[in-house]
């Protein structure tokens, strides 16, 4: 595209280079389509993982634009939802986290339309319309990576509603137990909506806020990752991360949608710097795009 370092890429709601390639039929469509084995599994557990989604190139020039955007003086870095170069709310420990990155660079936009992601996004959201929601970007540095505390994705998304949500994490370097990869808790989808804690502060602040029933049922286990390798879950599935004391970074990315439908549950602005959608309205526009749509396939 021309004039890339000025196009807020959130103004084109398909492929904008040549990551990936947009299936041309159904027939193109059938090997990123999931098993109902893997759809069961998600229903029951609350997640899906060790999806492949990207090639080893793609990694590597997601990592490189990454390295560019976050330095806060990237000539687009206004164009950022929310941008922390540190949100761990302890200081011996660094986290990275960022909002909005698709409408910087071609890679993390283009993410977005990858047919591997949309495809099996639909699926779990009942084969319906999925529109976008918003992406994060989180990092780790190496020996002294923070925590993400154990919470549920739609705590923080309570100004849309129905609840159906999904969350996409994707690896960009091997997540391992040693540098800090995401732990999920297998079946609390079905807890119900619990108080969110600070998301970047004490691992277990949560811990408050369960039953003594959901105490002796919290048992946690590690999703470890191959770099371009992700994961699904639901939008109540308890998980967070411990800290990155190895020697290697921990870098990620999340994308997060909702089926075609959902409506705002408040008059004020759903991301940072977006113009509000007034309370009761279908969720649309330049800041959520449909991403897949079942019926136009």
């Amino acid at each position: 595209m021309e004039n890339q370092q000025l196009v807020d890429l959130s103004e084109h709601h398909q492929l904008v280079s040549d990551f990936f390639k947009w299936p041309a039929n159904k027939e193109e469509w059938e090997q990123y389509k999931l098993t109902q084995d893997q759809i069961d599994f998600f229903n029951e557990n609350g997640y899906l993982s060790n999806i492949k989604f990207l090639e080893e190139w793609q990694v590597d020039q997601l990592n490189d634009e990454l390295a560019a955007i976050a330095e806060p003086d990237h000539p687009k870095h206004a164009l950022f939802y929310q941008f922390f170069s540190n949100a761990s709310t302890d200081e011996n420990s660094v986290l990275f986290h960022a909002l909005g990155a698709w409408r910087l660079t071609p890679g993390f936009h283009d993410i977005l339309w990858n047919p591997a992601f949309v495809m099996a996004a639909s699926q779990l959201l009942g084969n319906k319309a999925v529109r976008f929601w918003h992406d994060q970007l989180f990092c780790k540095p190496a020996n002294h990576g923070g925590v993400v505390a154990w919470h549920q994705d739609y705590s923080y998304w309570t100004r849309t509603s129905p609840l159906q949500h999904l969350t996409c994490w994707v690896a960009l370097d091997d997540a391992t137990t040693e540098n800090g990869c995401m732990y999920y808790v297998p079946g609390s989808q079905r807890w119900g909506l619990l108080e969110k804690p600070e998301l970047a502060g004490e691992m277990d602040g949560l811990m408050e806020f369960l039953t003594e029933e959901q105490k002796a049922a919290f048992t946690p286990i590690p999703i470890e990752l191959k770099r371009g390798y992700g994961t699904f879950h639901h939008p109540l599935l308890v998980h967070g991360s411990y800290e990155n004391k190895s020697t290697r970074s921990r870098r990620a990315f999340v994308l997060n949608m909702f089926a075609d439908g959902t409506i705002t549950n408040s008059d004020k602005e759903l991301m940072p710097g977006t113009p509000p959608i007034p309370k009761g309205n279908k969720i649309e526009g330049q800041f959520f795009p449909i991403i897949i749509d079942p019926a136009t396939l």
